[in-house]
């Protein structure tokens, strides 16, 4: 049987995160969703969205999407689901997982990867992140829960940019690309944004469809003229490896969520390479949002493609190397305040 999509949306308080999933659930999409509301009080979905019964956690609304209220853990939540659905009590096609605006996302995603009865049900299709474009600088300078939700994200979303000038816009863009340059940003006011651009992501989904793009390394500090010219990239050259490093820009606000990518034309020895992050986990893992990269391996004939989020780390044997392809590895790490030059060190003393 095949594994039940799951969404994790998030976003700091009163970024439009309901908003946002009010619309999805009322689109004439014709999919059956069930939404897991993870607010404890602090902002329901409308009463009109979310029917709530006094000893049922999960009802089934009158557009054949399904909203249950999480009372306890999220494990025992979703593995109720699963079994209700494995029991023809429940149909749905996906779930989506609406977070506290307080919450840390990782966690929630960490759920998807140490619960073996999860795993067996559920593939974690990626984290979408509503950003507030009127508030969202504030927010980021005062909460630290804002930054790692931004860090976390696989899409953001910028709402209510009609109430700000498109300069806001345009800084704010700027600061969320350095916090996480492999995340596209795009607008959603008022919750309109099409459903593709929040389902089917395949952010999490370890295969091929996960390689680093052009676009990708754009986005992580080239050719962003046209947005800053003022400001330069600062590649650092490594014994032939490349570090671009987006938080050299210069910028008003010193965020301790940054990203930095980290790239060479040699290959990795394979043993180097896994003690070598093993011992990042065991030591920077609560601090490493996320990570991920396609990797050349010394002797291999294909691409290795790792991701990881904190201490959970994955690995899957990607597309054959062709004569096409530039070969050569490219990874990106996302934290708080990780220590750029022990990583890059440690990456350029793992290749052959």
């Amino acid at each position: 049987m095949a594994l039940i999509p799951a969404t994790i949306l998030t976003g700091f308080l009163g970024a439009g995160k309901t908003t946002l999933l009010n619309r999805i659930l009322h689109e004439p999409h014709g999919l059956r969703i069930a939404v897991i509301e993870n607010e404890f009080g602090e902002e329901n979905i409308d009463n009109e969205i979310l029917v709530q019964e006094s000893n049922e956690h999960i009802v089934e609304m009158n557009n054949g999407c399904i909203c249950c209220t999480v009372r306890g853990d999220l494990i025992l939540a979703l593995s109720e689901l699963a079994r209700k659905r494995n029991a023809g009590e429940l149909h749905f096609d996906r779930v989506i997982i609406e977070t506290t605006g307080l919450a840390n996302p990782g966690p929630v995603a960490q759920t998807f990867f140490v619960d073996e009865e999860v795993g067996t049900h559920y593939l974690l299709d990626a984290i979408v992140t509503v950003v507030d474009a009127r508030h969202g600088m504030q927010q980021l300078d005062d909460h630290e829960e804002a930054r790692r939700q931004a860090g976390f994200a696989d899409r953001l979303l910028l709402s209510k940019t009609d109430l700000v000038t498109p300069e806001d816009v345009a800084q704010l863009r700027q600061r969320l690309q350095r916090i996480n340059p492999r995340a596209p940003i795009i607008t959603a006011d008022f919750g309109q944004v099409p459903l593709n651009e929040v389902l089917d992501l395949r952010g999490f989904n370890l295969n091929d469809k996960l390689e680093i793009d052009p676009a990708f390394m754009q986005e992580a500090g080239h050719d962003h003229e046209h947005q800053h010219a003022h400001e330069h990239e600062h590649d650092h050259e490594h014994d032939g490896a490349t570090c671009t490093d987006p938080s050299h820009h210069h910028a008003h606000h010193l965020d301790d969520i940054a990203a930095f990518v980290f790239k060479s034309k040699r290959p990795f020895d394979s043993a180097r390479l896994d003690e070598f992050l093993g011992g990042l986990i065991q030591v920077y893992g609560p601090r490493m949002l996320r990570y991920k990269g396609v990797l050349l391996m010394d002797g291999a004939d294909r691409k290795v493609i790792f991701q990881g989020v904190h201490q959970i780390m994955g690995t899957d044997i990607g597309g054959l190397w062709t004569d096409a392809d530039e070969r050569g590895s490219k990874m990106v790490f996302i934290g708080k305040n990780l220590p750029r030059e022990t990583f890059i060190t440690g990456l350029e003393q793992c290749l052959v």
